[in-house]
């Protein structure tokens, strides 16, 4: 048995144990399987009485046992050692008036009940997570489920490490999103003071990836260019190249005007709408969730199709910055998606971010696409609110059908329509 360093003052032993005998006697090394199992009863507060059984012990643990004991133990392929006895003998022999609870402390040290333990321990992780709190309220439920799915735990092993990663998390999370877009590294270097902080595989990246899909309800999903667009959700670019948007319509650059007079879609990534965006603003911009819609309007509109953007799924940073653009030069957003739960998340993410109206988006226009479509699909997932209209979350869930834009094409191209 590995013992710890001796007591260093005779209070620490216990009055009047012989350390010199106890060494001899309890201390023998074929008794330590006897003293370690006392030693976890004591952790557990289980009473010292009782048999502790050795189902194969050596010939040394045998004499060990005959020595402490003053008899051979009885016959057999166990050995068996009553801790009353035990204590009998430490307390009339002078060697520990306290017993063996006193003799077992004087020999191996101080014993930590793992209640207490256990206490500290909790204790600990609540302080952990005491970061969390200082978080904006949309991050509450976040919060909260971070500190029941075990995920901190696994990252960082201990409370310490997990209050440092925690600590900051929230750093970074306070800041977010970023408005204007800013590349990933800069945003770590400036937020937590190094800028390989949010490297993929980090625990750090993986908190605060999780933090960031709460805060703009990005979907689940995996793989590098999942990331990239999560990222990108938050305004954080892994590089300003790869986050594009879909316009169809759209004038004010050279290209843009080129593009609408040919009565083609065009794609602007990051890049260009940092450096050069639009200067002209439409009074109305429509706003579409899939490209088929924006690719059958360029079809049969051509050149003379109002300005129409496509977020092909979640807004991508390209297509926030350009819609932010625009409404803040006075265009008015007017957005239509897929009727499920998907398709309300993607539109209530966007306008937590910018205003727009709904573009045949609401309850009414609901029941009626579902009136008029006799095979419509069975909704699942999730369910999620939709704030620009409370009626509509009520209709889906009544309904329970899904109506995707490809569906009300017909209605969609009308409005567009010179």
């Amino acid at each position: 048995m590995n013992r710890p360093a001796q007591p260093s003052s005779p209070d620490e032993l216990g009055p009047g144990i012989d350390l010199d005998r106890l060494g001899r006697l309890l201390g023998d090394p074929g008794l330590a399987w006897l003293v370690e199992r006392v030693r976890r009863r004591m952790e557990r507060d289980e009473p010292l009485t009782g048999p502790l059984t050795l189902t194969t012990p050596t010939s040394a643990e045998r004499a060990a046992a005959e020595r402490l004991l003053g008899r051979a133990p009885r016959a057999g392929r166990s050995l068996t050692v009553r801790l009353d006895a035990v204590d009998t003998v430490l307390r009339r022999s002078g060697i520990s008036p306290d017993g063996l609870a006193g003799a077992v402390t004087a020999l191996t040290g101080p014993v930590a009940r793992l209640a207490d333990v256990r206490e500290q321990e909790a204790n600990a992780w609540q302080e952990a997570y005491a970061p969390l709190a200082v978080l904006r309220p949309e991050l509450g439920e976040w919060a909260d489920q971070l500190r029941k799915n075990g995920l901190v735990r696994r990252l960082a092993r201990t409370p310490q490490a997990a209050k440092v990663l925690l600590t900051e998390a929230a750093a970074a999370l306070r800041t977010l999103p970023a408005d204007p877009a800013v590349s990933l590294p800069a945003f770590a270097a400036t937020a937590l003071g190094d800028a390989h902080a949010l490297d993929d595989g980090t625990p750090l990246a993986t908190i605060v990836l999780s933090g960031i899909r709460a805060l703009t309800g990005f979907p689940d999903g995996n793989g590098a260019e999942w990331r990239r667009e999560a990222w990108a959700s938050a305004g954080l670019l892994r590089d300003a190249l790869s986050s594009t948007v879909l316009t169809l319509g759209l004038r004010g650059t050279p290209t843009l005007g080129w593009m609408t007079d040919a009565g083609e879609p065009a794609v602007l990534t990051l890049r260009q709408l940092t450096h050069n965006p639009p200067s002209t603003t439409p009074r109305v911009v429509y706003v579409c969730e899939n490209p088929t819609v924006l690719a059958t309007a360029a079809d049969t509109h051509g050149p003379t199709c109002p300005p129409l953007i496509c977020l092909q799924g979640q807004p991508s940073a390209a297509a926030l910055t350009l819609l932010r653009h625009l409404h803040s030069h006075g265009s008015t957003l007017r957005y239509h998606g897929d009727f499920d739960w998907g398709g309300l998340r993607i539109a209530g993410a966007l306008l937590r971010r910018v205003p727009w109206q709904p573009w045949h988006y609401t309850a009414a226009d609901y029941r009626t696409a579902v009136a008029a479509t006799s095979l419509a699909p069975p909704l699942t997932g999730t369910p999620a609110d939709a704030a620009w209209d409370p009626e509509l979350a009520v209709a889906l869930g009544e309904l329970g059908v899904r109506i995707e834009e490809e569906t009300v094409l017909d209605i969609l191209l009308a409005d567009l329509a010179p």
